[in-house]
């Protein structure tokens, strides 16, 4: 039985989806105005991990995640470049598509806009006004009575009198309470026309919270399975998407709420207000996709995760280890069904059905490397491959990720030498020479190779050396000499 943390109850639950085969999930995504950052890649990370094992157990998802294509920060960007919202936002959302491929991240069923969604928008505003939940202000905004919906606070364990009125908006003097939150922005005389929509309260924009809650109904219904988002969501803007929601439809929103804990550096939480971030973009200049997303999913999508170069370099010399067992064996490619009920699969499924626990998981991936550099056996091999497959991990070739092929990169190497011709052999695209030497990989293995046959053993071990200083590492093997970075 698969279990989940639900942040709503605060304890592991046995999930039962509502509909019996069939899960709705919806996860909240991106705000386009600039190229995503680290703390972005862990959500699409964490919740491809979701997608991909509701679907490896059978079951039959509707993975909904949207996109903010309208708010404060899009129109000052697009204001301060000269151009329209939907230029700027769909240049961003090209970027993050392509962020999306290089990390491996499966598309999700549905991928709404905000934009596109207004008139479902302005129905549910409408509906808060008809139960009295929903006020326009002085200033024209429409904004959410907070105190008249009785269970706020249920989600994140806030009591009214602790509150403070926290999202990304200012506190105007228009509300009756500090806690209201708006639904409905009334246009500003300064604001492009673009962003001055019709409602039946004046020209304006939809707020934040309101197009989660209408977007979701739209492709999932009023009540679904699995919300998700970041950890920083969870208040005010899940707190006030249920707010809309129930408040509208009178009955449950959501059964389960899943919260990604945050990214830090250096112990503070990664964000472009403390300068501290790194875009997607800068982090693949320095390593590979694979890594990246390796070093996220190697910790539990709940605990907080601390990014510096060394972590990053600690996950890819474990990727590397797991690579590299398979790089010793020819695993055929097929398309093959996963035994559960085999030991290392039962293992791996009773980690992931544990509020898919990825550490424990991969664990059972290092225990199969080292059965696989024990035995040589093609089957374990092939078991290795299929169960990273699960988490979107160890899909190149080994020769390809070892010796720097990364994707996503115009970098693009894979040689081996033939130990018994004395020659090198290239398995795939051009030779490569190491920055400050003046001989390829390729020839400085194939002279390695005649030194050795030669028993010339100093000249052989000199070059070993040398091409390990330029950061090359070579490996012996009977059907010859392969290399990879270090």
């Amino acid at each position: 039985m698969l279990k989940i943390y639900n942040t709503l109850t605060r304890d592991k639950q046995d999930f039962i989806p509502i509909e019996p085969g069939k899960v709705r999930m919806y996860v909240c995504g991106m705000t386009v105005y600039d190229y995503c950052h680290l703390g972005h890649a862990r959500v699409m990370v964490v919740f491809d991990m979701v997608y991909r094992w509701l679907k490896a157990r059978g079951l039959d998802v509707i993975y909904v995640r949207n996109i903010t294509d309208i708010d404060d920060k899009i129109i000052k960007r697009a204001v301060e470049n000269d151009e329209s919202i939907y230029v700027l936002t769909q240049r961003f959302i090209d970027a993050m598509h392509e962020d999306e491929r290089a990390l491996s991240i499966l598309p999700p069923d549905f991928e709404p806009k905000a934009t596109q969604y207004i008139p479902q928008m302005l129905d549910m505003i409408a509906k808060l006004e008809a139960n009295g939940l929903a006020y326009q202000a002085t200033d024209g905004d429409m904004n959410y009575a907070v105190r008249k919906f009785a269970n706020y606070g249920k989600l994140s364990g806030k009591a009214l009198a602790d509150l403070r009125a926290g999202e990304r908006v200012e506190v105007n003097d228009g509300k009756l309470d500090p806690l209201d939150f708006v639904l409905w922005k009334h246009a500003k005389d300064s604001e492009p026309d673009e962003v001055k929509l019709d409602s039946p309260w004046g020209k304006g924009r939809p707020g934040w919270h309101i197009e989660c809650s209408a977007m979701s109904l739209a492709t999932l219904g009023k009540h679904f399975d699995i919300h998700g988002g970041g950890a920083d969501l969870q208040f005010p803007h899940h707190e006030n998407e249920i707010a809309q929601s129930e408040g509208a439809h009178q009955c449950k929103y959501v059964n389960v709420w899943m919260h990604n804990g945050f990214v830090r550096v250096d112990n503070e939480k990664m964000s472009k207000s403390l300068g501290n971030f790194f875009t997607i973009r800068e982090v693949l200049n320095k390593y590979d996709a694979e890594v990246v997303r390796f070093f996220i999913l190697r910790a539990h999508y709940r605990s907080q995760l601390n990014y510096s170069d060394a972590h990053l370099d600690d996950a890819k010399q474990s990727l590397n280890r797991l690579y590299t067992a398979l790089g010793k064996i020819s695993v055929p490619i097929e398309t093959s069904s996963i035994d559960w009920d085999e030991p290392y699969s039962q293992r791996f499924k009773t980690a992931m059905d544990d509020d898919f626990n990825t550490s424990e998981a991969m664990a059972v991936l290092f225990d199969l490397a080292n059965e696989v550099n024990r035995s040589r056996s093609v089957e374990t091999a092939k078991k290795l491959k299929m169960l990273g497959e699960v988490l979107g991990l160890l899909q190149q070739s080994p020769d390809d990720y070892l010796q720097g092929r990364y994707r996503g990169s115009n970098i693009q190497f894979a040689t081996t030498a033939n130990k018994a011709t004395s020659s090198a052999t290239v398995t795939g695209i051009a030779d490569f020479t190491p920055s400050g030497m003046t001989k390829s990989v390729l020839v400085l293995i194939a002279e390695r190779t005649a030194a050795k046959q030669s028993k010339n053993f100093a000249e052989s071990d000199r070059i070993r050396k040398e091409l390990l200083e330029a950061g090359i590492i070579l490996e012996d093997y009977a059907s010859g000499t392969t290399w990879r970075r270090a």
